[in-house]
Parts: structure tokens; C-alpha cells; sequence
């Protein structure tokens, strides 16, 4: 049997609109485990605010902050951190445009600002955060792997293509990681497929949403799910059901995965 890598998106993917993992997908989780394969996270969330889902799940490797680090049996094995000038520049310019932004290590996020805290709350309590503590020096004394900053649509023009060594992706109405421009869950994944020794067309990936827009283009089959955006749809080689009626399941047996 041929050894693949499996990577999953949490929030719109392995998660149901109740942010519960259906019967199916763990089901399906356990089989691929059990034939040898590498399954993965790959997310935009931190380790912290995806410990719950690491633990419940059951994965020793985990691809966090959208591509920024990596773990192999729960053993950092990547690192991309954000440009701290350029970091500096677009806070001190978001902050004169009355937008919030927060710093995010692994473990931890610290808001920077103070400007909207009602936007900030409801933005991080869309995936069951919280609205960071104030902390301007967190920058100074921890890594940091990506940032949030807090802004809807009519800004997005503004800050497109603007800085040289970050980007931004945007995972809410209101609100956009700020990641490094080289960096992404794509680059990560090919990475990890490298190190382990597995070839590019052996990666399978699973994701909704505009930060995975590189995985599911970038991997040898990329799934994007029912509930995803037609324009994400459009990056995939196969669309599948939704996540809250079997899409993980039905794709992998599609696939003759499970």
C-alpha cells in the first residue's frame, strides 16, 4: 500500500455547524490511521485554540497558524515567522485607521489595541475564542506566527499586495490573519510530505475556506467541501458533500481511501 498524507481543515471541515466532529469523519480518521497513512491537521488556528480539537481527534501532527509551524508526533519540526518590520509597519498604520490587531504565538494571543472590542469579541467568538488580553510588548519578548487584524471587506484593497513579506487571508467578515507572504498550509504540507518521504501526488487534502485556497490547488487531490465557497470549490479536483452530511466520508470512499 501506497503511504499518503491526509490533511484536514478544522473549522467548516472535520467540524459540523455545531462545531462537533460527526460519527463518520471520526470513523473515517480511525481507518486511515490504521492503514499506515500521515493524517494531519492544517489549520489557521493556533495550538491553543486547537488543543480541544487535537485531543478529542486524536492527532500527533498538526500544521497550525495557517502553514506557520508544524508538529510531527508532537514534535515542532517547521517554523515561519512573521517579518517583525514589516509586522510593525502595518500595526502602527492600522492602528491610525481605528483597526484592532492582536499578536499570535502557539500558545497564546495578545491584542495590541483597544479601538472596537465589541468587532474584536464577536470575530474570535465565531470559532469558540476569546477576545484576546491587552498586550502591545508581546511582540517584544515571544514569537510571533501570525497576526489578526480586525477589519471588514472595504479595506481589503487597501492592504492587497501593499507589504512584501506578509499577506492577508481573510477568515470572517471582520477579520483577516496576517501571515508571511512566502508562507501558507501548502508550503508546509509539501514540506512535511518531503521530510517523511512521501511525493507530492500522495497529499490529500480536505478544506472550506480562503486560507486553503494553495493547499487544495497545490495538493494531489485537493476535496473541498459542499458548504465551501463556489470560488474555492473552483481550486479543487473534487467537491464533496458538506460537513454536516458525511463530506470527509463520502470523499474518501470515493477516493477508495477507506
Amino acid at each position: 500500500m501506497r503511504r499518503r498524507l491526509f490533511a484536514f481543515d478544522i473549522d467548516g471541515t472535520l467540524l459540523d455547524s455545531n462545531k462537533e466532529a460527526l460519527d463518520s469523519t471520526r470513523e473515517a480518521l480511525e481507518i486511515l490511521r490504521r492503514k499506515g497513512h500521515l493524517v494531519t491537521i492544517a489549520t489557521g488556528r493556533s495550538r491553543f485554540h486547537a488543543q480541544e480539537v487535537l485531543r478529542d481527534l486524536e492527532f500527533n501532527n498538526y500544521v497550525l497558524c495557517n502553514g506557520a509551524a508544524a508538529f510531527l508526533d508532537h514534535q515542532q519540526v517547521y517554523q515561519n515567522l512573521l517579518d517583525r518590520e514589516e509586522l510593525d509597519t502595518f500595526v502602527e498604520e492600522a492602528n491610525e485607521l481605528a483597526i484592532d490587531t492582536a499578536y499570535v504565538g502557539l500558545d497564546t494571543a495578545k491584542r495590541s489595541t483597544s479601538n472596537n472590542l465589541e468587532l474584536m469579541d464577536e470575530a474570535m467568538k465565531s470559532f469558540g475564542g476569546t477576545l484576546p488580553e491587552m498586550d502591545e510588548y508581546f511582540v517584544e519578548e515571544q514569537d510571533v506566527y501570525q497576526a489578526l487584524a480586525f477589519y471588514n471587506r472595504s479595506f481589503d484593497q487597501r492592504f492587497k499586495d501593499k507589504y512584501k513579506k506578509i499577506r492577508f487571508v481573510r477568515w470572517h467578515e471582520n477579520s483577516v490573519d496576517v501571515v508571511p507572504y512566502n508562507g501558507s498550509k501548502a508550503t508546509t504540507l509539501l514540506n512535511l510530505a518531503k521530510r517523511v518521504g512521501i511525493k507530492n501526488e500522495d497529499i490529500i487534502s480536505f478544506g472550506d475556506g480562503e486560507n486553503d485556497r494553495e493547499m487544495l490547488r497545490s495538493s494531489g487531490i485537493g476535496v473541498a467541501m459542499g458548504n465551501a465557497m463556489p470560488e474555492i470549490q473552483a481550486e479543487a479536483k473534487l467537491v464533496t458533500d458538506t460537513n454536516d452530511n458525511d463530506g470527509i466520508w463520502k470523499a474518501l470512499k470515493e477516493l477508495d481511501a477507506i
